[in-house]
């Protein structure tokens, strides 16, 4: 039984990964460039200054990465701003935390300004009290310095958090925290060595409150 819950949240609370691949493919298209899937999937998970390291190693030094670096995040903000979804389950699950009176909060590789944006777009800003982003850690993920500063935002020991994510580099992340971890997949599917490191794999967030309640129900 988890005493506190850590969520991820591009690809995990709203479905946003879908958009950030859309715009790197249109803005590389601009400028006479391909983005392989492979090299996108690299990126999923990983904080802004690991992405742009590796899109450098892609196109290459001589490559303008900071600018189209501004512009891939200004077209994701404009696709966002008009077609940002959330994903299935998360009122439930959010609902039945309240309910459990389970604290929760936030871990992402986002800066907290996107965070703020997303949060509020749904309504959801007071139903996280705690968020981690981008800046409030020394490593991003795959490292696990994300979740242990939710950790102890939630004063709860690592070992006794539930932590959800959908990247690989996420789930190796809360793994390497030493968190319960459940992947529930959005644009990758988990490989062996991604389900080695979880409790399990759900398919979407409901299946995430379904376990828990199911937890709930056979506590002595």
């Amino acid at each position: 039984m988890p005493l506190a819950v850590v969520f991820d949240m591009d690809g995990l609370l709203f479905d946003t990964e879908a958009l950030y691949r859309e715009a790197i493919v249109t803005v590389a298209a601009r400028r006479g460039h391909d983005i392989p899937a492979s090299v996108f999937a690299s990126l999923v998970g990983l904080p802004w200054a690991r992405s742009r390291r590796l899109l450098v190693e892609h196109f290459g030094a001589a490559f303008p990465i900071d600018a189209f670096m501004t512009e891939w995040l200004s077209h994701f903000d404009e696709i966002a701003a008009a077609r940002l979804a959330i994903k299935p389950g998360v009122i439930e699950l959010l609902d039945t935390l309240d309910e459990l009176a389970i604290p929760r909060a936030i871990a992402t590789s986002s800066s907290r300004g996107t965070v703020a944006r997303h949060l509020a777009a749904h309504a959801l800003v007071e139903r996280f009290p705690h968020v981690v982003g981008n800046g409030d850690y020394q490593q991003g993920k795959p490292a696990p310095d994300p979740f242990l500063k939710a950790a102890e935002l939630l004063g709860v020991e690592p070992r006794f958090c539930l932590a959800l994510e959908d990247s690989h580099n996420g789930v190796r992340s809360a793994a390497s925290a030493g968190m319960m971890t459940v992947m529930v997949p959005d644009l990758h599917e988990p490989t062996d060595e991604i389900r080695a490191l979880g409790a399990f794999i759900a398919c979407e967030l409901h299946e995430v409150r379904t376990r828990l309640l199911a937890t709930v129900a056979s506590a002595p």
